[in-house]
């Protein structure tokens, strides 16, 4: 028996900030239906952006659990740390002291709809 995973499922209270977001740092396609959208990339699972009306994001990683997580790796990290910023995220950790021309390690980020995921270095 084998088991796959074929989605990862976003709840986000705007439905195109995050699918936006996500389709820009990714790639890929959208299909969009009234309460979800679904990013189909090469290489991924489907992204399912759900429609999650009152969704509060996470206080990760100094309050509540982070609900979810993606981990992302790049072959290179400084230019996967500008389109992620240009794309809408917003830098957790770690945030002033990053060297963006670093191309190891790795760094924490949350969408626009406050779930987190991670760049790391391939």
């Amino acid at each position: 028996m084998n088991i796959n995973l074929s989605a990862v499922i976003i709840d986000a209270g705007e439905l195109e900030a995050e699918s936006a977001f996500w389709h820009q740092l990714l790639g890929g396609s959208i299909a969009k239906t009234p309460t979800h959208h679904f990013l189909r990339t090469d290489g991924f699972p489907a992204f399912v952006i759900q429609l999650a009306p009152g969704h509060v994001p996470p206080q990760w990683p100094q309050g509540n659990a982070q609900q979810m997580h993606v981990d992302l790796t790049t072959d290179d990290l400084a230019a996967a740390d500008r389109l992620a910023l240009e794309a809408g995220a917003r830098r957790l950790e770690p945030t002033d002291d990053v060297d963006p021309a670093a191309q190891k390690g790795g760094r924490v980020y949350t969408s626009p709809a406050g779930h987190p995921f991670c760049l790391r270095s391939a």
